[in-house]
Order: structure tokens, then C-alpha cells, then sequence
């Protein structure tokens, strides 16, 4: 795997070089591998990914079809998660008198 530095941005060439890594499946890859699994178990996890795909291609493909409805897409509320803003509640729930 290679990212270029331009213009001295190694930020960028990080950013860059993360969500390559994380499009090819490294860092599942690594967190499946910091543990020993069993070969029974491997073979389970994969037949169950195997069927999870088979699943949603079925559902894309009865959604091309016009046998299911398309889902709902997400509506961002402004305000509302993104970048930044911290973590902490920003209104504790009221005191209990």
C-alpha cells in the first residue's frame, strides 16, 4: 500500500492512508487476529458472513425488483452529531425532588 506526501501534509497522507486500510479490511483483519480461532469457528464466522451477503443481495436485488419498498434514508437533523461538539450531555436530566 502506497500514499503520497504532498506539500509536506503528512496529516493528510494519514487520513488518506487510514480509510485506504480501512476499505481493504486491515483493521478488521488485525482485531480478528489478535486472538487464536478455532477452526470450527472460523468456519462458522465465514458461513455466517457468507449468508449475511447472500441476504442482503437478495434484499437489493427484490428492492431493484420493486418487490420490497426501498428503505428510508436517514435524515441529518442540523446540530445533531458530526464532527466536533465534544461528548458530554449537554443537558442533565432534572434532579428528582
Amino acid at each position: 500500500m502506497q500514499v503520497f506526501v504532498r506539500d509536506n501534509n503528512v496529516d493528510q497522507a494519514l487520513r488518506v492512508l487510514k480509510k485506504k486500510m480501512q476499505r481493504d479490511g486491515v483493521f478488521r483483519e488485525m482485531k480478528r487476529r489478535r486472538f487464536y480461532e478455532k477452526p470450527s469457528e472460523r468456519a462458522n464466522r465465514e458461513k455466517g458472513e457468507a449468508v449475511r451477503r447472500a441476504r442482503k443481495l437478495a434484499r437489493k436485488k427484490a428492492v431493484r425488483e420493486g418487490l420490497l419498498p426501498a428503505p428510508k434514508k436517514k435524515k441529518i437533523e442540523p446540530g445533531r452529531g458530526g464532527a466536533g461538539g465534544g461528548g458530554a450531555m449537554r443537558f442533565p436530566a432534572p434532579l428528582a425532588a
